[in-house]
């Protein structure tokens, strides 16, 4: 991985460069990152850089050995940590080494934009805790007390920092304040707070900034090609600099598309029912029909409109208030937002979003969708007289 093709400010990338080669790269970094953020792709093209046998100003070369084995993931003296938990293949005392190859490939699946999420539905562990643990730190001891293998940097990277397991953490302190000779740590996390603070203090920060609308949306337009600018702009404006949900926003973009109408039909018949308005305008047979197509599709799909409906409806409470400057929506959903202007309260709006959590709940819980949202279609029309 090389500077160029991280997905970060470039101000930053130069910054670090500068670091380097006026000598004052910190032996413990600290990348503080947030949702959807190229961090670990910076961190890779950083050690990258240190390792690379001809670098320029600017960047490794990407050609020689050194580059090859990073670009592979595969350099002996680079070691990734990453929280890890018990799974189909290993039924007891899991570490990073034992997953490194599932680490590689996922890393490499998603271009590496990862979070905790996908990596633990990678492992199918979303009910497990991972962490790194005890075993991890003290692999990382170990290959700290050796010499490199190739004469230069040895990189640490750890990746989901804040799950660094409390009682593992401490055995780190030392070797943070004084490691051997050419070691760099990289700590990245979203979450500090969960970091101890006697960690901390042994790093250098480095923030990671968001980035703009406008990088996103022309990133999206390059990864898809298939969407519109319009459509670009208005996945960069929800996206609010997370790479990761845009990329998501993109590729199930019909899907959005689908939420919006079903959201705006649900909303137009519940509030024509609630006001005893005409059979045509209640149109129940429309909303029978589109609680049948949500209802065929599996589980997520049925949570995703859920919780696509409680943002339009913390948007339709944003659009009523003095504060529209906070609100992130595409054109065609201000409309919907517009259409719906003054038609609820604050009171109903609020119910209106317990009971969409509720459904969410008792669909997690593996209840029948169908009759969750025909009990949901009438509770909205309830709380909306």
């Amino acid at each position: 991985m090389q500077f160029k093709d991280v997905f970060i400010d470039q101000n930053l990338k130069n910054k670090l460069l500068e670091l380097v080669q006026t000598g004052r790269i910190a032996h413990a970094q600290f990348f503080l990152t947030h949702p959807g953020s190229h961090a670990l792709a910076l961190a890779i093209a950083l050690g990258q850089y240190l390792c690379c046998e001809n670098p320029s100003d600017e960047d490794s070369c990407g050609e020689c050995p050194s580059c090859k084995q990073y670009a592979n993931l595969a350099h002996p003296d680079l070691h990734l940590y990453f929280p890890n938990c018990i799974t189909e293949n290993i039924k007891k005392d899991p570490e990073s080494s034992k997953l490194a190859n599932e680490f590689r490939n996922f890393v490499f699946k998603h271009n590496f934009f990862v979070n905790i999420n996908s990596w633990l539905n990678e492992l199918k562990g979303e009910n497990k805790q991972p962490s790194i643990n005890i075993r991890d730190c003290s692999n990382i001891l170990y290959y700290n007390s050796m010499r490199s293998f190739q004469n230069g940097y040895k990189v640490y990277i750890l990746w989901g920092a804040d799950k660094l397991y409390r009682d593992a953490a401490p055995k780190l302190l030392k070797t943070l304040e004084e490691p051997e000779e050419k070691s760099l740590f990289i700590l990245i996390s979203e979450e500090p707070d969960k970091i101890l603070n006697t960690i901390l203090s042994r790093t250098q920060l480095i923030k990671i900034t968001r980035l703009s609308d406008s990088s996103i949306s022309s990133n999206l337009l390059k990864d898809f090609p298939e969407l519109t600018e319009q459509e670009a702009n208005d996945i960069a404006i929800i996206a609010n600099g997370d790479y990761i949900k845009a990329s998501q926003l993109a590729s199930n973009n019909e899907d959005e598309t689908d939420f919006l109408e079903y959201f705006e039909q649900f909303f137009d018949s519940i509030f024509a029912f609630a006001h005893r308005l005409s059979l045509h305008e209640i149109n129940y047979n429309g909303i029978t029909e589109i609680i049948s197509s949500i209802s065929a599709q599996g589980r997520e799909y049925q949570k995703q409109f859920l919780a696509f409906s409680l943002k339009m409806l913390r948007n339709i409470l944003l659009s009523n208030t003095n504060n529209k400057e906070i609100l992130k929506v595409t054109h065609k959903e201000q409309y919907v937002l517009d259409k719906f202007n003054g038609k609820f309260q604050l009171k109903q709006v609020s119910q209106m979003y317990e009971l969409c959590n509720k459904a969410i709940y008792h669909i997690t819980r593996y209840g029948n969708v169908s009759l969750i949202l025909t009990d949901l279609y009438f509770q909205l029309a309830k709380v909306s007289v």
